[in-house]
């Protein structure tokens, strides 16, 4: 489960250090036990976001049954997905 304040301070936290590898991995110990997925915004073609930014697009990553995919659940989210986002 994610609560959406834990969701907005991952945001926070991500547009002031940067979407990048480096802050992902500043994440994942603060926030255990989520999962922590970085990609680019287009890897994930229609779907929806659950928080958008300028730079990132978040999503609710559920791996309830051993299987990743992706939610808009935050009762079942067991990790989030940061999304790059380029400039067009």
């Amino acid at each position: 489960m994610i609560e959406v304040s834990q969701l907005n301070e991952i945001a926070q936290i991500l547009e002031t250090s940067g979407v990048n590898e480096a802050t992902v991995s500043i994440l994942r110990p603060q926030f255990q036990p989520l999962h922590f997925t970085y990609c680019m915004d287009d890897d994930l073609p229609n779907n929806n976001p659950v928080l958008e930014r300028p730079e990132f697009n978040l999503y609710l990553i559920d791996g309830r049954d051993h299987c990743l995919c992706l939610t808009n659940d935050f009762s079942v989210a067991t990790g989030v997905v940061i999304a790059e986002v380029y400039p067009e």
